[in-house]
């Protein structure tokens, strides 16, 4: 291979992994938009309705978004394995900009929620097919952690919500009162500009080139592949569990301590500074001992860490607390990327590990509601502490009794 030719290859890998990680990152700064507005939009939507009874009906909004996502992963999934990974992506982006700029225009809360379950179809697309682009770019050797630095773009979607509810939210705020949400969607309009970087910059994936078939070998592909895509369910189920259980619902559990909405930005922006270390390092780790180890490793330290997450002992503890919770939630996130698109037959690596993943998205999509529902009931900290020592449990036992494939080649002439 020449130089020259060395130069493009490294420069069309480098443009993939940042289009699926700017990708995710931009989708996942809209989707926690809404867990720091949920009491903006009670007031809004429900002005004469006691917060306690209007917050669980903002949260449902946050469950419809996840429950929607398999119909992305479905559409943008297809279009994927059959018209290349490029232009999907690109329409997905566009697709998920407008979305979010339009609920910024909600004039009602019925209004807000449909569209939100449209924001949830392009989320759902957007992963699968990022992540195909950029990890079929990369080499097999660094694969676990490109997988974390990929996977870790929706932690930094949260830090960058984070910021903006920081800075931007009190100067609307200031400006334009009781509509200070609305200015905060309009911000997700600007990933639109992403879709330009993907035409000009980002070249179509080899390996999708290679294992290009027909749609009726494409079906037996698939359905050959039951068994596995089943248990790639399971797993994306749990580890959403995980997720969206430690994440989506903490804003509010913190108001319920007393956090101003300052020191909840704040707290959030430290837990996905951590979240993105952890996926670095565990993505790392993994190439070297293993994905499935990894996760076990990572999961099992987040349980360790969870009475200091959810307690507050002291202000400091529950800092260092939410910091490694992050850390090692995102930690074993950090390996999915690699892990299931590893696991994924070659010729519907657009579909399969998105559709599993986004089904799993959405048998988890009721954490959040239950979550805030049994909060209500008794405590934020009594249910939220209960249902994810479950839930760390679960996660531990469904990645040790399933299979890995770490470092297959995703080329045939490899």
């Amino acid at each position: 291979m020449t130089p020259t030719a060395t130069a493009t290859d490294t420069a069309s890998q480098r443009n993939a992994v940042l289009a699926g990680f700017l990708g995710w990152t931009l989708d996942a700064f809209d989707f926690f938009i809404l867990t720091l507005v949920i009491e903006d939009l009670a007031h809004a939507f429900f002005p004469g309705l006691p917060l306690e009874q209007a917050r669980p009906r903002i949260a449902l909004a946050i469950t419809l978004t996840l429950a929607m996502r398999p119909i992305g992963a479905v559409v943008f999934g297809l279009m994927a394995d059959r018209f290349g990974r490029r232009l999907p992506l690109m329409l997905n982006v566009l697709f998920y900009a407008a979305i979010s700029v339009l609920c910024g225009l909600a004039q009602s809360y019925w209004q807000f929620i449909a569209l939100r379950m449209l924001f949830g179809i392009g989320m759902g697309g957007e992963w699968g097919v990022g992540a195909s682009l950029a990890l079929e770019h990369a080499s097999p050797r660094i694969r676990g952690l490109l997988s974390g630095l990929l996977q870790e773009g929706y932690a930094i979607g949260n830090l960058l919500a984070a910021l903006a509810f920081r800075t931007v939210y009190p100067w609307a705020a200031a400006h334009y009162p009781g509509s200070a949400w609305r200015i905060m969607f309009f911000l997700g309009g600007l990933p639109a500009l992403l879709s330009l970087f993907i035409r000009m910059r980002v070249k179509e994936s080899e390996a999708w080139h290679e294992h290009r078939t027909d749609w009726a070998e494409y079906r037996q592909i698939v359905f050959r592949n039951g068994r596995r895509f089943l248990y790639l369910v399971l797993l994306m189920t749990m580890m959403n569990f995980m997720s969206h259980g430690t994440q989506d619902m903490y804003p509010t559990l913190l108001r319920t301590f007393g956090y101003d909405k300052a020191r909840i930005a704040d707290i959030t922006i430290l837990s996905m500074i951590g979240a993105v270390l952890g996926g670095l390092a565990f993505g790392y780790y993994s190439d070297r001992s293993g994905r499935r180890r990894a996760m076990i490793t990572a999961a099992g330290c987040g349980l360790v860490v969870l009475p200091m997450w959810i307690a507050g002992f002291s202000p400091m503890a529950m800092i260092a607390g939410v910091f490694l919770m992050q850390f090692f939630v995102q930690g074993a996130w950090g390996v999915i990327p690699a892990h299931i698109n590893e696991l994924s037959p070659h010729a519907a690596r657009g579909f399969f590990p998105g559709f599993a993943y986004q089904l799993g998205v959405m048998c988890a999509s009721s954490i959040p509601y239950i979550e805030s529902w049994l909060g209500e009931m008794f405590t934020y900290k009594q249910a939220m502490g209960g249902l994810m020592v479950a839930v760390f449990f679960g996660v531990i036992a469904v990645t040790s009794l399933g299979p890995e494939a770490r470092g297959i080649s995703f080329r045939k002439s490899s």
